[in-house]
Order: C-alpha cells, then sequence, then structure tokens
C-alpha cells in the first residue's frame, strides 16, 4: 500500500542576480512585515548560513531553518521544508549567491533555483537597480528564461535613487512583462553592521539587531505590495511529501541506555544524558535539527554561555561546541579560567566532545596568543585568507559522533588557521574538492573545521546521546 502525503503552505523565494542585491534585506523584512499582520510565517535560508537565519528568527518568532541541498541530498529539501513550515500560513524562503550559483562544478545542486523547484515555488528576484535603468528588463527577462522550470512570479526593485528612476525601470519591466511587486528607496539607516564572514549575529547586537528588524519591516511595508506577494504565494502547488521527523529520522537505540525523563525531573537528576551545548555571542552557528534530533535521542539539551557561565551546566555528560566567532572574544573566554578547566577536565576524563570550527578553536592551547581550554595540542590564530567551501568528507577515526567510513557532506567558512591542522587519529578526510585530512579524535573528543548538517546522517547524533548515556 502507497502512502501519499500532501503539503500545502503558501510560500515565496527570494532570490538575486548576485550576492549583495538586498536579499536579506527584503526577505527579512517581508518576514517581520507579514508576521506584524499576525501571520505565522516559517523562514528558511538556502544553503550553509549560519547568520541570517537569526535575523530570520527575530523577524518571525520561529527558529530559522537551512534548506542545503548539498549537506542533505535534494531528497531531504522538501521535507525538512514541511517540518519547519507545518502550521504556518506563509513560508519565506531566503536564496543564496545568484539565483542559478550552488555547488562549484556541481549544475544547479545547492544553488537557490535548484530549491526553488525541490519546493515548487515561485521567486521574487530582487535587483539592485542602482546602475541600471531599461536594462533591467533585459537582465529580468535572461534570469526569467534560463530554467522554464523556474517560475519568476515578479521582481523587487532595489537602492532606487527618485521617482524618475522609478518610472524608467517600471516602464521598461512593463515592456518585458514581469510584474514589479516593490519598489525600495536607498535607505542606509536600515543596513545591518558585517565583518570577515558576513553580518554579526543577532547574539551579538541583540537590541539593535531588533531596531534593525522593525525598520526593514517600515521599508518594506511602505515599498511592496504586501497582497500581491501573498497571492503569488498562495499559487505554489501542494508538495507531494512527508515532512521530516526528528523521531523517525534516529534509529532505534543500539542499547537501553536512553530513557524518557519525567517532566517533573530537573536536568542532570539522571533520568536522561544532559548534553550541553555553547551558546552565547561567541558560539552562534548551529542548526535547528541538530537539538531536536538529540533530544529525539532521549537526551536532555542545555544551553551555556562560555563567556559567562563558569561551570558545565549540572550533571553534563555530552558537550556540544558549535561554530561562531570566538576571535571576537578570545580575551573574555581566556579569561573565563574556570570553565576553560572545567571543559579541560570533562575532556580528560573521557566526556564526548563535539567541536566544529569555533568549538575546535576553544579546545586548543590558544587562539591569538589567548590562552584556550589546552585540550588539543594546537594553536589557532586569525589570518588573510578565508577558507570557504563545500566539502566531501569521511570519518578517519572512531569517534563518539560518528564510526570510521561514516561519509557526510559539509562546509568550511574560516578565517583562522589552527596548528597542526590534523592530530594523530584525524577527525576527516576529505575527499573532494581536495584530499587531505583534518581535525582531531582523541579520547571523547571529535574537533573539526567542518560544519556538517546532522540531517543528513541522523545516526551520528543517536551514537553522540549513547555516548553521552554511558557517562551518568
Amino acid at each position: 500500500m502507497v502512502t501519499s502525503y500532501r503539503f500545502d503552505v503558501p510560500r515565496l523565494v527570494i532570490a538575486a542576480p548576485s550576492s549583495g542585491s538586498g536579499k536579506t534585506t527584503v526577505a527579512t523584512g517581508l518576514m517581520a512585515a507579514f508576521s506584524e499582520r499576525g501571520l505565522a510565517v516559517s523562514p528558511h535560508k538556502a544553503g550553509p548560513d549560519y547568520i541570517d537565519p537569526g535575523y530570520h528568527a527575530l523577524a518571525t518568532g520561529r527558529p530559522g531553518r537551512n534548506l542545503d541541498a548539498f549537506m542533505c541530498g535534494p531528497e531531504l529539501i522538501a521535507p525538512l521544508f514541511a517540518h519547519g513550515a507545518a502550521g504556518c500560513d506563509l513560508a519565506v524562503v531566503e536564496g543564496v549567491m545568484g539565483l542559478y550559483d550552488g555547488a562549484a562544478g556541481r549544475g544547479e545542486l545547492a544553488s537557490t533555483a535548484q530549491v526553488a523547484k525541490l519546493l515548487r515555488a515561485p521567486v521574487v528576484l530582487v535587483v539592485d537597480a542602482s546602475s541600471q535603468s531599461r536594462s533591467v528588463a533585459a537582465l529580468v527577462h535572461g534570469f526569467a528564461s534560463f530554467d522554464p522550470q523556474v517560475r519568476l512570479g515578479g521582481v523587487i526593485l532595489n537602492k532606487v535613487g527618485s521617482d524618475r528612476h522609478e518610472t524608467m525601470l517600471r516602464e521598461a519591466l512593463e515592456e518585458a512583462g514581469m510584474p514589479v511587486l516593490g519598489v525600495l528607496r536607498r535607505a542606509p539607516q536600515v543596513a545591518t553592521p558585517s565583518r570577515h564572514l558576513g553580518l554579526v549575529p543577532v547574539a551579538e547586537r541583540h537590541t539593535d539587531a531588533l531596531a534593525s528588524v522593525s525598520a526593514l519591516a517600515a521599508q518594506v511595508r511602505a515599498g511592496c505590495d504586501l497582497d500581491a506577494l501573498m497571492a503569488l504565494a498562495r499559487t505554489a502547488p501542494p508538495l507531494d511529501c512527508e515532512a521530516w521527523s526528528p523521531h523517525r529520522a534516529t534509529p532505534d537505540p543500539a542499547s537501553p541506555v536512553l530513557e524518557e525523563r519525567d517532566p517533573g525531573q530537573s536536568p542532570g537528576s539522571g533520568a536522561a544524558p544532559v548534553i550541553a551545548v555553547a551558546g552565547g555571542p561567541a558560539f552562534t552557528f548551529s542548526y535547528a535539527e541538530h537539538t531536536e534530533l538529540l533530544t529525539a535521542a532521549g537526551a536532555e539539551v542545555v544551553t551555556f554561555d562560555p563567556l559567562r557561565d563558569e561551570a558545565l551546566p549540572d550533571g553534563t555528560t555530552g558537550l556540544v561546541i558549535g561554530g561562531g566567532f570566538p576571535e571576537m572574544y578570545a580575551p573574555e573566554l581566556s579569561a573565563n579560567e574556570p570553565l576553560r578547566a572545567a571543559v579541560a577536565a570533562f575532556a580528560a576524563a573521557g566526556g564526548p566532545v563535539a567541536a566544529e570550527c569555533a568549538g575546535l578553536l576553544y579546545l586548543g592551547r590558544s587562539l591569538d596568543g589567548k590562552p584556550m581550554c589546552g585540550v588539543l595540542d594546537a594553536d589557532a590564530r586569525m589570518s588573510d585568507r578565508l577558507t570557504l567551501g563545500y566539502r566531501e568528507a569521511v570519518a578517519v577515526t572512531d569517534s563518539a559522533l560518528a564510526r570510521a567510513g561514516t561519509r557526510l557532506r559539509g562546509h568550511e567558512f574560516h578565517r583562522t588557521v589552527i596548528e597542526p591542522g590534523a592530530g594523530t587519529s584525524p577527525a576527516w578526510g576529505f575527499t573532494h574538492p581536495e584530499r587531505r585530512v583534518e581535525g582531531f579524535v582523541q579520547q571523547g573528543v571529535h574537533a573539526s573545521y567542518l560544519h556538517t548538517h546532522w540531517a543528513a546522517e541522523p545516526s551520528v547524533a543517536r551514537r553522540f546521546a549513547e555516548a553521552a548515556a554511558a557517562r551518568r
């Protein structure tokens, strides 16, 4: 018997001809403006970026979720989308780079266009019109006709200089038969600050970020036809897919070590393994599905802030230290000696630790000359070189996170270097686009620069939760 699933939610993909055109401005402003109307808006981001979803979450009050067809595979895009958008009135997906830009050398893979096709969603093209007039019609025509399976439903003109400029742009697009769904003037007062890896994360500027999101909502509300955009979103047909579920994705436990915690019991009471997840301004990079998978595997997930907390949460039996900007907070992280000592002691005792990028740097001896936890015999520093790109990897060494031979796709994004780059027992062997080993596995520690999305291989969450349970 074949079970049919149909998921129906109005949705839009916000794309652009290139990076820097204003996708984040428009997508975040739309999310906030529709939320202000009382709609439940589901925010999504194509690609691996952690920072934009933080602004999306601020705009909607819901977790910002990523849709990355390289890391998770095209077959998971619609199910992950349905999981995040369940019960919502509207979903807005912010694209990545230019509409047709994807994984290098892989055709449309991981492009915004591919995500739009997988979601059967209409696309709104955000065009930076600051240096063109009638040529905008040729540009938009090219994007609309390049792939007939991508449905371009209209454009939003950004950085328009004057009423006369707007008139010329509208006339050109009317000739091309392309609806103009919004016009935004230059508005530097709502610009959000950025640095070496993109926008400054919400957690580092929460009050100012709230003001920025509110200003973006006002700008979009004044310049865009929200009714027309909602009407376009409603033209998206139902998706034939079952929503992803962390409980269904996580395999049954290999051993009966994970138990349900009674709602009346406090964390660390012994009913479930306590997995402490680093948060706060220095460690802002995480995918919502990771916590959901750990919880589905029976763990109690508790967040702590390495900048402020001087001890790990009570009863901690597993430790996850994800990505972020420790280089911006090296003096403060170093000054928190009690927590550094607690992390070092936990690792020395064989406690399971999963560290990605920022977590790798934090576990080293030093970062830009400032003492860190000293778990790894390695030193890190800022560099002028940006390391960026998708990676195909295979686990080299058995660890608390993955069995040797486990294959995952991931992403590197950093301006730091760590020396040495790999321990005697490396974490990963990269098979594409270059062949090298990377990261560290020692006792219960798995530390690497590689960002991964556990929805692609849920067994790593189960394995880590079981390793944490075994420490109780």
